[in-house]
């Protein structure tokens, strides 16, 4: 499949990479509905590991089955699926092929005390993902945890191996920890950072949160006021994250967060489309649906992305 203008100028700013880098971006970009665009929208379905399989899949019980989120990213036309190892392996085969893939690779848990500190244990590795065919690793990254450094050592050599063996790799950067508020968790100054650290790491893709306009940083909220910074709507926000991504020059996707009525999702997407984003990765608002739900819902989404809504 020949690559769009659009994708080839996206791939043209990952200077340095591997072929085979390039090539597993160009899979997905190029993948679903969305194909050719620069946007993307992914099915992220790691949550059992986060919050327990029935905090996760209770409310849309067919989705206790892994088969069952292949299929929801096949039949919606998305660009790719990420999940852990498990989930991947349970429908490799009846799927291989169908539908771009993304190995999350680490993982947190709910039933850690709250003394642990805020980490994620690693549990599969590039090989895994070779083993399966995935375009690329998924990792998360705490800023703002105390155990932020173990966790930014750990994936800087794990992309490392990825690149060499021509593997992307998403990372999602989550501030979160000791050093970080509930409120500085989405505040716009401590997005934009984390959006950046991602991208220092060497993130091929980027998943952030939305944030607020909050600003939790005393010298930062100085130079915010100071250079009189835009971050008064959501699409400027998403703008500013952008711009701290290499200023466009990574691809960088917002996260949905939990289940949330469809004119939000509708409203975060139109913001991220209007900001620059390249899309949204969006698991609860989309598996914890009722499938013709979700399927009506993924497909204005993607009209959204196209400019069509």
């Amino acid at each position: 499949m020949k690559a769009s203008r659009a994708v080839r100028n996206i791939l043209a700013n990952y200077e340095g990479e591997t072929p085979g880098v390039k090539a597993k971006l160009c899979q997905m970009l190029m993948h679903g509905k969305l194909k050719g665009t620069g946007k993307m929208i992914i099915l992220p379905v790691d949550q059992g590991f986060e919050h327990g399989p029935a905090r996760s899949f209770a409310p849309n019980p067919p989705a206790y089955d892994p088969h069952y989120h292949y299929q929801l990213a096949i039949d919606a036309g998305l660009n790719a699926y990420a999940a852990p190892l498990g989930p991947l392996e349970a429908g490799a085969d009846t799927f291989a092929g169908q539908i771009p893939t993304i190995l999350k690779v680490n993982s947190a848990n709910s039933l850690m005390s709250g003394t642990a500190g805020k980490n994620q244990a690693v549990t599969a590795s590039v090989d895994d993902a070779l083993r399966l065919g995935c375009s690329a690793i998924g990792f998360t990254i705490y800023p703002g945890s105390d155990m932020a450094i173990d966790m930014m050592e750990e994936i800087t050599e794990m992309r490392k191996e990825a690149a060499a063996k021509g593997v992307a790799t998403v990372i999602w950067s989550y501030p979160r920890g000791e050093a970080v508020t509930k409120d500085g968790e989405t505040a716009i100054d401590v997005a934009a950072y984390a959006a950046h650290m991602a991208a220092l790491l060497g993130a091929h893709i980027i998943k952030i949160k939305l944030g607020t306009d909050h600003l939790m940083l005393p010298e930062a909220k100085k130079v915010y006021e100071e250079q009189g910074i835009d971050v008064s709507t959501q699409a400027a926000r998403v703008k500013h994250c952008v711009q701290s991504a290499f200023d466009g020059r990574r691809l960088i996707v917002f996260s949905g967060g939990a289940k949330k009525g469809a004119d939000s999702v509708y409203e975060d997407a139109r913001a991220i489309r209007d900001g620059g984003g390249n899309g949204s990765i969006i698991g609860r608002n989309s598996f914890q649906r009722d499938r013709d739900d979700a399927l009506a819902m993924l497909d204005k989404l993607i009209n959204i992305y196209k400019g069509a809504e």
